[in-house]
């Protein structure tokens, strides 16, 4: 499969979209100031402990506090606590867990209260960002993420991903963790590290342990609440994750990102270097890729299906609601079962893309149009099944029920992807009345004399809907032209296919926006 990455850097937020075979499959947006990601390491303080849910509350800075139910302490929550006073008190002199005295772990069925009290400082990780008016979710079971492996301190577990099968493959992998890894830690293996040399392998070691480091001389002289450890940024975390042989380009429109990337895959998989592409041309990199059309076309409340069905997808506090409809999809050489059967798993197709694109979570109810056959039925539930195998976050499928429903429960650890796809009515401005369209050129005109008399600009971009361009650009003796000649400057024309119809900027030569 033919993988691109591509990465829109602006003031406020980095937008990073992922296209497979040229189709849009992942959209995630990343906050220039987002201190609570998915995997960031605290010292947080314990607010309160509330035995009627068996959870605290714990400040990590955030305005609402974090949410610490019992389950999420994991078994080793003791000697994790025990290590943070130690660290704090100058007791713990390294951060190698070697001649560290394990607490005994903590039962699966205790109380809260037993483990923590209020004004307690305790190590935690986010589990889940700030969701609406919740405050995030937060684990004492902290682990560090890495290329090949998962470091979990105060364990001596190994795992390997169930994704590798070969048994001989998964006793070669825990084999060559058990020969390198330190005392005291547990370890992960993930599915890429499959086929991986022990070099591979130690390298990426060795990188965790300096993170887990970091972490030690942090929380030395860190007061809660206080960040310890950030968790990569989420650029880096996609490559991380998902790189491999089908990566064929990375673009990104940023000088230093461009660097950084470079520099994480020099690090991770030095061969693949070089399809880091820095785009340096005039029309936005998402227009240029494509990637605009589509965000409008896949993120509204309807999404058309290539065969003439449609979904549509509401949204409420609950649950999220998908009904699949056929349209005016009919093939006179099929039966009613056969179309329904078509349409249903084209549909699956593409509702498994949108959670992966909306990123949504929590309950979410199918209705796909009915079908009759039982055999059919489980042609469908095993299509959403394959689907949905794509899907990094945690997942359940319930197979159809006899309302002909397919329910799906999906982890949720981010803000759902929100992306609001109507304009504004572009002659109105929302205010239901309009200036006369005939009068546009002049406005334009009556600019594009003051940059150029008062602002004595030689050279000027105007960029425009493509449909004024096409209109100004028109003929031999085009308006472009008539102004060009008028004005005694050099106009360039710049077709943006996200701006409203009736929008218009100016830009500088150095491709600065003109303030008018």
């Amino acid at each position: 499969m033919n993988n691109e990455l591509i990465i829109d850097v602006n003031p406020s937020e980095v937008v990073i979209a992922l296209l497979q075979e040229k189709r849009l499959a992942e959209l995630n947006r990343e906050k220039s100031n987002n201190n609570y990601s998915v995997g960031d390491i605290y010292l947080g303080r314990v607010k309160k402990v509330m035995p009627g849910l068996n959870a605290a509350f714990v400040d990590v800075g955030y305005e609402k506090d974090a949410f610490l139910h019992y389950l999420d302490l994991g078994p080793q929550a003791s000697s994790f606590i025990k290590y943070t006073k130690l660290v704090q008190t100058g007791k713990q002199t390294t951060s190698n867990l070697m001649y560290f005295k394990y607490e005994n772990d903590i039962p699966k069925d205790g109380k809260i209260g037993s483990v923590v009290s209020s004004n307690q400082n305790i190590l935690i990780q986010i589990a889940k960002e700030p969701i609406s008016t919740k405050g995030p979710r937060i684990t004492t079971e902290i682990s560090l993420a890495g290329r090949y492996i998962v470091l979990i301190p105060f364990s001596e577990k190994i795992s390997v991903s169930q994704k590798i099968t070969t048994n001989e493959e998964k006793t070669r992998l825990k084999k060559l963790i058990q020969s390198i890894k330190p005392k005291n830690f547990g370890v992960i293996i993930r599915t890429v590290a499959e086929g991986k040399s022990v070099a591979d392998l130690d390298a990426d070691l060795n990188d965790l342990m300096a993170k887990w480091n970091t972490c030690y001389e942090t929380l030395k002289t860190a007061q809660a609440p206080h960040k310890v450890l950030g968790e990569i940024d989420r650029t880096s975390a996609i490559l991380r994750d998902m790189l491999n042989a089908s990566f064929n380009s990375i673009h990104v429109n940023d000088q230093a990102l461009f660097e950084e990337t470079k520099t994480y895959l020099r690090t991770i998989a030095p061969d693949k270097e070089k399809i880091v592409k820095l785009y340096k041309g005039n029309v936005p990199i998402f227009d240029n890729f494509g990637v605009d059309k589509q965000i409008k076309a896949l993120f509204g409340k309807t999404v058309t299906l290539k065969s003439g069905g449609y979904l549509i997808v509401e949204h409420t506090e609950a649950l999220h609601v998908i009904d699949v409809n056929s349209g005016n999809r009919a093939k006179s050489d099929n039966t009613q079962e056969g179309n329904a059967l078509d349409v249903n798993l084209e549909a699956a197709a593409e509702i498994a893309r949108q959670l992966r694109l909306r990123d949504m979570g929590g309950i979410i109810v199918i209705d796909f149009i009915d079908l009759h056959s039982a055999e059919n039925r489980k042609i469908l539930f095993e299509k959403i099944r394959d689907e949905m195998a794509k899907d990094r976050a945690k997942h359940n499928i319930l197979p159809p029920s006899k309302f002909g429903l397919v329910q799906i429960t999906r982890q949720r650890v981010r803000p759902e992807m929100n992306i609001v796809t109507v304009e504004k009515c572009p002659s109105c401005s929302g205010t239901g009345e309009i200036q006369a369209s005939i009068l546009l050129e002049d406005q334009i005109e009556n600019n594009l004399r003051y940059i150029t008399k008062e602002l004595n600009e030689k050279t000027v971009t105007l960029c425009v809907h493509p449909y004024i361009e096409a209109y100004l650009t028109k003929g031999l003796f085009s308006v472009k032209r008539k102004w060009s000649y008028k004005y005694k400057c050099k106009i360039k024309m710049r077709p943006i296919t996200s701006y409203t119809f009736l929008e218009y900027h100016f830009l500088n030569k150095n491709e600065d926006e003109i303030k008018l």
